[in-house]
């Protein structure tokens, strides 16, 4: 059985790439032999060498040079016994990248000469031993093979020509010589014989052993036993039961009495394994099996069986039995690992990485020794045989961490023999993870909903990336990618938590400027490369009744307008119509109108949605000549906000002015323009004051350029207790929080009440403009 064993590992190859080198060496040669060069043979670069093999106490490779050479002398006997083929293998690896099977033949010297297991044997052989008559003699044994080994026989000192030799193979090969008688003996001439058997190898320089033959004439009796076959062929199963017969012989002996009784024995030459795997039946020349056999040890066992009879001087018969061993299915194939990838492998590994080296063997012969191997289940693995039973253990598809981050690989092999034995081996591999996936957003579109006049920094809600990567690979940030909104910068509208993915508000939003907007948020992870993705946001602001209505019609001062109403008008005159504007929407911004105070005498009645004042009684002026009414006007909104004025109505005298309000005229008023003017006015205003305000400061403190929030301290005790902190003019935003406007029917007249709330960094509550001074 080889045995290969090599560090093979390919870090991050695409494939492997093995070559074979076969030298030669002769036996017995010191240490220090060079062998080979492997480097320039296979064409290696050795930077980095490693090695495995069967006897690397023997055999060695400079990592430097790529010399093969010897590390001490070797003795091909002692090595391979009698194994015709005595090879070494090893494997050496060059860069984590190239693979070199290496054979070395130890080639047989003749350093060993015949020998045989005694210097001399005695044989008795009878007077009456007809010519031909033969005797099987003890081999001798030649450690080296091939033409070295033992190749002939020979017999000296037979000086009348009496014995001849001859030399017989056995199924093995090995050969073994036979003396025969040539012509008949005569002990009372000669009754000793002193042969020399010599034993030649066939080296070169041929080496030889000799054996002393003393061979002892005696008398004996006329008949041998004599078998019913010189040969025997038998059949049977390795791993039989002890017991079981093998064969039944039969020799006969004419001769009566104690000459014709025969007795059966192995040869006096058999081996002592046949002794222990065999047993012969003295009296009846059955012989049963005793020992284990196993076909994989010997399949053919050649057994030599003698027969001799119970009279003086016998002379034995002989015969061989040939025993064919039957090969069963009974080893199981073995998987042994030569390497396997230490540490994981990337997920991104191209298929065709190579996992790890098997081989996998199967001492049974023929179909009991051929086999299939597979890896077991389904997964991204397969085998690729390269020789020798040698297998490549390799990535077949894509791997996918996020999918399966560790599979146990099994190695499924299975024989061909009936019924078929199979083994399994198996090893776990890791799979390392890899930036492959890209931060995914639960939603492509996410809706979030604010009431206007929040506070800045409020929370809106969140948005969540998942990345199912490890580490590094599958932390997400979140950022808004840059864009504008009406006009601005969206980072100065919200920002998102980078960590978490919470959006919060900048501003306070405010629903009469903008109902909504959408702006991108952009999820990355932290791998190399990035890998990012992105989502929309709508951020919807919700109405909130936060505008009062504002009465434009009739222009009103201090609250109040004065209309004058000629007498005698009759029931349903329109006496005035009262329009307000609110800048809310939906039903915060729906108007009602309604007579709260003074009309008690119920004279005049109002339209709750147009507005119109008219007359309810023909005679009011006779009634009450001058009429107070106390209009409130309120809109739909939670909690609802109410406006009110108050109509000093006076009777007069003649004709209606003109352009004053008819009986039952329904009049549509053009409020676009009242509005247009008052806006515009208002405007310049503002804009003036700001620049105002502005120039004052800065000619004041041209290089602190601060605002001191002294009297909204004074306004919040609980805040201003302590030391007042002078902030920086950039760190204040005005803010429009409420606008009262009210228009004049004549002469197109705009007031426009104003209040400002300024906010400090240094505050979390508004500061209106009254309360900021300048330090």
């Amino acid at each position: 059985m080889y045995l290969s064993i090599f560090f093979f590992l390919l870090l991050w190859a695409q494939a492997l790439t093995l070559k074979n080198l076969n030298y030669s060496v002769p036996e017995e040669q010191g240490p220090g032999t060079v062998i080979g060069n492997i480097a320039k043979d296979a064409r290696l670069g050795l930077e980095q060498t490693g090695q495995g093999g069967q006897a690397p106490h023997l055999i060695d490779v400079d990592p430097q040079s790529g010399l093969l050479y010897t590390k001490q002398r070797i003795d091909r006997e002692t090595l391979c016994k009698r194994n015709p083929k005595c090879q070494l293998s090893m494997e050496v690896f060059a860069n984590d990248k190239e693979i070199c099977m290496i054979k070395i033949d130890i080639q047989d010297i003749n350093d060993n000469s015949p020998t045989f297991p005694s210097d001399q044997i005695d044989i008795d052989i009878s007077e009456n031993a007809v010519p031909g008559t033969r005797f099987p003699l003890t081999s001798a044994h030649d450690p080296d093979a091939g033409e070295n080994g033992l190749k002939t026989y020979q017999i000296t000192r037979d000086d009348y020509n009496l014995f001849s030799l001859e030399v017989k193979s056995r199924g093995d090969g090995t050969k073994f010589p036979e003396l025969v008688i040539q012509r008949p003996l005569d002990r009372e001439e000669r009754s000793h014989h002193t042969l020399i058997l010599s034993a030649t190898d066939g080296g070169e320089y041929p080496r030889s052993g000799t054996m002393q033959i003393n061979v002892k004439v005696i008398d004996s009796n006329d008949n041998s036993p004599v078998f019913d076959q010189s040969s025997y062929v038998v059949e049977i199963p390795e791993n039989s039961p002890p017991g079981k017969v093998l064969i039944d012989l039969n020799a006969t002996d004419p001769d009566e009495g104690n000459n014709g009784q025969v007795v059966y024995s192995f040869s006096g030459y058999a081996p002592e394994r046949i002794r222990e795997l065999f047993s012969i039946d003295s009296r009846t020349g059955v012989i049963k099996i005793q020992g284990e056999i196993d076909y994989e040890e010997s399949p053919v066992i050649e057994i030599d069986v003698q027969a001799k009879d119970l009279g003086p001087n016998p002379i034995p018969g002989h015969c061989k039995v040939s025993v064919k061993v039957l090969d069963r299915n009974d080893n199981w194939p073995s998987i042994g690992f030569v390497s396997v990838r230490q540490g994981a492998i990337s997920e991104a590994a191209p298929p065709g990485t190579v996992i790890a080296l098997v081989r996998v063997t199967d001492k049974d012969s023929g179909r009991n020794g051929q086999l299939q191997c597979r890896v077991l289940g389904n997964v991204p693995f397969k085998l690729e045989e390269n020789y020798d039973n040698f297998y490549t253990v390799v990535t077949d598809r894509p791997l996918d961490r996020e999918v399966q981050d560790e599979y146990n690989v099994t190695i499924v092999a299975k024989d061909n023999g009936i019924p078929p034995l199979n083994s399994t081996k198996s090893f776990t591999v890791k799979i390392l993870d890899e930036n492959d996936n890209v931060p995914r957003f639960t939603k492509s579109v996410y809706l979030l909903q604010i009431p206007e006049n929040n506070i800045p920094g409020e929370y809106l809600g969140s948005v969540l990336a998942h990345d199912p990567d490890l580490g590094q690979n599958g932390t997400v940030y979140y950022s808004i990618i840059n864009s504008n909104v009406s006009g601005g910068d969206v980072n100065t509208y919200v920002n998102v938590n980078a960590a978490n993915g919470a959006i919060y508000a900048v501003r306070s939003f405010n629903y009469e400027q903008i109902k909504y907007f959408d702006f991108k948020v952009l999820a990355k992870d932290a791998g190399s490369p990035h890998l990012e993705s992105n989502a929309t946001v709508r951020i919807s602001v919700l109405d909130v009744n936060d505008n009062i209505p504002v009465i434009v019609l009739p222009l009103l001062q201090n609250d109040t307008a004065e209309i004058h109403v000629p007498r005698n008008v009759g029931v349903g005159y329109i006496v005035t119509t009262v329009k307000a504007v609110d800048n809310d929407y939906g039903e915060s911004g729906r108007l009602t109108y309604e007579i709260s105070d003074g009309n008690e005498e119920h004279l005049f009645e109002i339209d709750p949605v147009t507005g119109d004042v008219r007359t309810a009684h023909p005679f009011w002026d006779d009634v009450s000549p001058i009429v107070e009414l106390i209009i409130r006007v309120s809109d739909h909104g939670k909690p609802t906000l109410t406006a009110a004025a108050r109509l000093i109505i006076k009777a007069s005298n003649g004709r209606p002015p003109d352009g004053l309000p008819h009986m039952k005229d329904n009049q549509n008023w053009d409020m676009s323009l009242p509005l247009i003017v008052t806006l515009s006015i208002i405007s310049i205003m503002l804009l003036a004051a700001m620049v105002t305000i502005a120039i004052k400061c800065k000619r004041e403190n041209k290089e602190i350029r601060t605002y001191n929030c002294r009297i909204a301290e004074y306004s919040h005790p609980q805040l201003g207790k302590g030391k007042k902190k002078k902030i920086n003019k950039n760190d204040i935003m005005l803010v429009q929080s409420e606008v009262e406007e009210r228009d004049a029917m004549n002469g197109g007249v705009s007031i426009r009440r104003i209040k400002q709330s300024f906010w400090c960094s240094h505050r979390t509550e508004p500061v209106t403009s009254t309360q900021i001074s300048c330090a």
